[in-house]
């Protein structure tokens, strides 16, 4: 077997580590702004950060001064990301339905207050912007607040175009603390989206049992499967794109086809950050027995980005990521920005149980009931049989005296 890339058999997905140390940094943090507040964030941010945490108040779209280029991209990043918000909700519609025992039915209502953390340590973010507000601007919630350590202009100029209602100047953390608990003229949130460093993914773990939150967030994960492509060059920097987000970040090319991936061994071994991205094991090549085998190991694996270029295959066959990226043209960057679809999505694994971000998760479903003069004494009936049985008495007693 060639030294280029190993068999898809043996690859295991890397490990988080010190973990249980960021564990007891970040409980000391919430316990600290649990206790101590709005002076605790302020203390965390200063002696983090240097500074205060603050508001900046966003002005409208329009004024902020910014490359019309970028502008113009932001607008329609954001036009299209709301397009496919809309596009969810359409057929989301409050429905009734009526019979002998009375009317049932169920309502969808928004969450009342959302915290949308917005990276910025590395990069700003900005499509992050887009990407967590947009959605709840649809949804209709009325307090969408944006939290990051970043104040670049087009970022709080994204954030104000995707519908912001405040906007606060912190990270960490510190951030999610405060968001969970409360600051200054912030009511604690209901929920808080958004990706971030490990100690952003931690503190939101051990906010969950009072906010509820999106998902935990493991480094950034691309999986190209390919045999046969026109354009290898192509899938070259999408694996580059993926793995560039930080140290921990993975991509991974799956393929039946040895010649395809000692193809991109070279394309990559003669690119200087594709060399040391190979080296680093951020960027793997696997051979796979034969196309089974190759979605098995996908579906177990249930990447963030999956992208098939394989003509071949039925898409339907893969039941574990994100999101799925279908032909060569569908650059896994075009998702990161502007396709539509959210790329806020699940990693580690997590895609065998959740999906992306999107408009349903800023919703609530409340069922009604109202019952009946007939319902009331059939369901009296019955509840009180099933109360009795369970020995609880006054559930029992709160059905017969309805008979």
């Amino acid at each position: 077997m060639s030294d280029s890339f190993q068999k898809v058999s043996g690859y295991v997905r890397p490990q988080f580590k010190n973990q249980q140390k960021i564990e007891v940094t970040v409980a000391k943090i919430l316990d600290k702004i649990r206790v101590h507040g709005d002076k605790a964030v302020d203390a965390i941010s200063e002696k983090i950060d240097g500074r205060k945490a603050r508001y900046i108040e966003l002005k409208a779209f329009e004024d902020y001064e910014l490359e019309s280029g970028l502008k113009d991209a932001i607008q329609s990043a954001h036009r299209r990301i709301k397009k496919f918000c809309q596009f969810q909700m359409k057929d989301l519609k409050n429905e009734q339905y009526s019979d002998e025992m009375g009317d049932f039915g169920f309502v969808y209502q928004p969450i009342e207050r959302i915290g949308a953390y917005i990276p910025g340590g590395q990069f700003p973010l900005i499509s992050t912007a887009l990407m967590t507000l947009t959605p709840a601007q649809v949804a209709g919630c009325p307090s969408r607040v944006a939290c990051s350590p970043s104040d670049h202009p087009a970022l709080l100029a994204a954030a104000s175009l995707a519908g912001a209602t405040q906007f606060l100047h912190l990270g960490g953390a510190q951030a999610i603390g405060a968001l969970s608990y409360g600051f200054d003229q912030t009511q604690p949130v209901n929920l808080i989206v958004g990706p971030g460093n490990a100690f952003v993914n931690q503190a939101k773990a051990q906010v969950q049992h009072r906010t509820q939150i999106d998902t935990l967030a493991g480094p950034s994960e691309l999986l190209i499967y390919a045999n046969q492509v026109k354009n290898p060059e192509w899938l070259m920097y999408d694996a580059l794109a993926q793995a560039e987000h930080d140290a921990h970040a993975i991509s991974l090319v799956v393929s039946e086809s040895d010649s395809l991936l000692d193809n991109l061994y070279n394309l990559l071994s003669s690119h200087d950050k594709g060399k040391d991205l190979l080296a680093n094991n951020n960027i793997e090549l696997l051979l796979a027995e034969d196309q089974q085998q190759a979605i098995d190991f996908i579906n177990d694996y249930a990447p963030e980005h999956l992208m098939v270029c394989d003509e071949s295959i039925k898409t339907a066959l893969f039941k574990n990521y994100g999101s799925l990226f279908i032909g060569e043209n569908s650059a896994v960057a075009f998702g990161d920005y502007c396709a539509g679809p959210n790329h806020t999505l699940p990693t580690a694994g997590a895609a065998k149980f959740s999906g992306g971000l999107s408009v349903h998760q800023f919703l609530k479903v409340l069922s009604t009931q109202k019952i009946s003069e007939t319902g009331r004494g059939v369901l009296a009936n019955i509840s009180s049989k099933l109360a009795a049985a369970e020995g609880l008495v006054y559930h029992q007693e709160s059905a017969d005296i309805r008979k």
